[in-house]
């Protein structure tokens, strides 16, 4: 496991926003664990704060917008790509205007800007989408893939059936190549786009020194001239076929390379890094973004999963059901802990086997046979007993009294036939025999019952 990282010191700059044309400062702050990639909208009052998170995503005409509220920033993706390339987790970003500066055009001045203010490891553990399976999202246009891999591969794909930008390939083997193969290869647009860019009230901001502009098919003088009047003198030569004042290329498939920066940058807004290989076909921010969605919601459904006590049938047990008798005062017909499978550092794993022979069924419902909640909670609390007293020399020493249940909940039934997977984990450390708890009942991967108990251990009276 790797741990967690910020940066070390906030540092600043200032751009002006493509789309705004507005000049926007930017400052990357330090933050705490476990507390993710945030936008501070500093210019409204109050602050507003947005996650980067593809549940806050608005807008992906030309670029990635998030929003909460009124408030928005648009166009993150080249700054989320530098982020999640770099390795950071938590980052609070001010920004004072609804726009990040474009720069130019590339990821590599905010990977410089990181790099100026240093990445630190902090205490917390990072979390990993460890894709296990194949994740694919697809429409007319385009194509987006996962599979499983031992790292955070990308490989990408784009054709604009443009004798110019024809078929491209851009491929990198692990996230770490980022910042010295992909960070550099700037946005870029056709010539006959400007125009309409310009006509939609776009490109404010618009710079030749921040985009490359290709031009492959004849252009009309009327255009070129309208596009002189925009942006001046910085229109110096429009050839025939080519790059609009012959911009030299920074890569042979720098198109290809840009597309591939983007979809890193819309995938950081899964919020958590990736393990796996993804395939991209003529992506774009609106497919990468429904990408984005379907591996959050996937990854979601991993957490439930991992938090789910793995229970392998031919592991020799922990305790077994004798051990079980000599660690607790329980007996027949009130002992509801078989075995215990895993005992670990402050938690321990067990297993109850319903069978339609236990006497409670007899009642509880003849026509209906449902375990009790109540008995669900009596096993972990037996388990809990385990836990605390599992290791003592002399348990039977000791008398174990649960003095509060607290957001005890009860999802699904538990009925013959299952087998309940039941963990217990101390959330505090035992202080004056006063034991915090946390139990979770499972059966197969679904939780079906989870409570909160507090217990106080007492040495018996000889």
């Amino acid at each position: 496991m790797s741990q967690q990282q910020t940066i070390a010191q906030p540092v600043s700059t200032e751009g002006v926003g493509i789309h705004t044309g507005r000049t926007i400062q930017l400052r990357f702050l330090p933050a705490e664990p476990d507390t993710g990639i945030r936008f501070r909208r500093v210019d409204l009052n109050p602050p507003v704060d947005i996650p980067a998170l593809v549940d806050y995503v608005v807008n992906v005409e030309r670029n990635t917008t998030l929003g909460k509220g009124d408030a928005r920033v648009a166009t993150v993706e080249h700054l989320m790509a530098a982020v999640a390339g770099m390795g950071i987790d938590n980052l609070l970003v001010e920004v004072d205007g609804e726009e990040v500066p474009i720069l130019d055009g590339s990821a590599a001045p905010f990977i410089q800007l990181l790099q100026q203010a240093g990445v630190v490891e902090q205490e917390a553990e990072r979390a990993v989408f460890v894709v296990d399976r194949p994740y694919r999202y697809r429409n007319e246009q385009a194509a987006l893939e996962i599979v499983p891999d031992d790292d955070y591969r990308l490989t990408v794909m784009i054709d604009y059936g443009s004798s110019l930008v024809g078929p491209q390939f851009a491929h990198i083997d692990r996230l770490g190549e980022f910042a010295t193969q992909i960070a550099q290869a700037r946005t870029f647009c056709f010539f006959h786009e400007l125009e309409m860019l310009v006509d939609h009230n776009l490109i404010k901001g618009g710079d030749l020194n921040n985009a490359i502009v290709f031009v492959d098919r004849p252009v009309e003088q009327a255009s070129v001239d309208k596009l002189v009047r925009i942006f001046g003198n910085q229109v110096e030569t429009v050839p025939s076929y080519g790059t609009l004042n012959e911009q030299a290329l920074r890569y042979d498939n720098e198109p290809a390379r840009h597309k591939l920066l983007d979809v890193v940058g819309d995938l950081a807004l899964v919020g958590v890094p990736l393990q796996g290989h993804v395939y991209a076909m003529r992506p774009g921010h609106q497919v990468n973004i429904e990408f984005a969605r379907m591996l959050r919601a996937a990854y979601k459904d991993y957490k439930k999963r991992q938090a789910v006590p793995q229970y392998d049938p031919d592991r020799t047990p922990a305790f077994t059901s004798r051990d079980i008798l000599r660690i607790l005062p329980h007996k027949h017909p009130f002992l509801l802990v078989d075995k215990v499978t895993e005992v670990g550092e402050g938690y321990v794993v067990g297993i109850k086997n319903v069978t339609y022979n236990e006497p409670f069924f007899q009642g509880h419902f003849p026509d209906e046979p449902v375990m009790p909640g109540v008995l669900q909670v009596e096993a972990l609390a037996q388990l809990g007993g385990i836990l605390i007293l599992g290791f003592e020399d002399d348990p039977s020493a000791y008398s174990t009294y649960f003095l509060r249940i607290e957001e005890a909940r009860f999802k699904e039934k538990v009925v013959p036939g299952d087998t309940m997977i039941m963990q217990m984990s101390l959330t505090a450390p035992i202080r004056r025999g006063i034991c915090q708890m946390k139990g979770t009942v499972h059966v197969g991967s679904r939780l079906v019952t989870e409570a909160r108990m507090t217990a106080q251990v007492v040495k018996n009276k000889k």
